[in-house]
């Protein structure tokens, strides 16, 4: 059940059987969400941390107006608000794009986990260090990159992330959002973010059909994106 959370941990550091333990005993209960519901609500007071075992899910915060801009897409193993164990108030939500199958790890667990447990407790530091290091990126692409580039960066990006948790297949992805939902990613309307899907397709970086994208040419694409996963902090060494 637990096997993304432990690859997407393992990636940074060698992460130990007792440990597994640990984190598979701070699990207490597991949930399905329906596309389109609230996996954590903004002004909520989480107990537990979420952490997702399966499906696609979004940072997000809505506008007096009504507008919504999503702020980080989260996959599996992602735990989906770890920050709120600190913070206590959630500041923003976190959305299902798709299906989602999520378990919730006790707050009196994870504290428990950082008393007993520094190294694995220096891992779920350094698991909310990426968060911060992605939405960065995101910063950075919503300003300064065009909304090509944009693009292909968040495809390079989802790819190198879903490839740690083994939901890749060869150069293919499954990316369940719809173009509405993309354009509260990239920050477009739905008639540019088409326009920009379409420019990728046109130069052959990438195919894209029934929610299966298809890298065609990675190096052109990182090229194009400006794609340098450091953020990531995917070299495997001790922490």
């Amino acid at each position: 059940m637990l096997e993304s959370l432990y690859l997407n941990l393992g990636q940074h550091d060698l992460l130990s059987e007792a440990e597994k333990e640990l984190l598979a005993g701070a699990i207490s209960t597991e949930r399905h969400v329906a596309t389109g519901q609230d996996i954590v609500s903004e002004g909520s007071r989480p107990i537990h941390s979420t952490l997702i075992l399966d499906g696609i899910a979004a940072r997000y915060k809505v506008l007096e107006d009504g507008g919504r801009q999503f702020t980080s897409l989260q996959v599996p193993g992602d735990f989906v608000d770890l920050h709120a164990f600190l913070l206590k108030t959630m500041d923003h939500g976190i959305i299902a794009l798709s299906p989602c199958h999520v378990a919730a790890a006790d707050h009196a667990k994870l504290r428990a986990i950082t008393e007993q447990a520094p190294h694995l407790t220096r891992l779920l530091w350094l698991d909310t260090l990426v968060d911060g290091a992605i939405h960065r990126e995101w910063i950075v692409a919503m300003g300064r990159r065009s909304k090509t580039s944009h693009l292909a960066h968040l495809i390079c990006e989802l790819f190198v992330r879903l490839q740690v948790v083994k939901r890749t297949s060869g150069m293919s992805f499954q990316l369940p959002l719809s173009q509405a939902e993309l354009a509260d990613v990239v920050g477009l309307s739905v008639v540019h973010m088409n326009r920009v899907i379409g420019m990728l397709r046109n130069i052959g970086l990438v195919s894209w059909s029934n929610y299966t994208v298809t890298i065609l040419d990675w190096d052109l694409l990182v090229a194009m994106a400006e794609f340098d996963p450091t953020y990531l902090s995917m070299n495997r060494e001790p922490r």
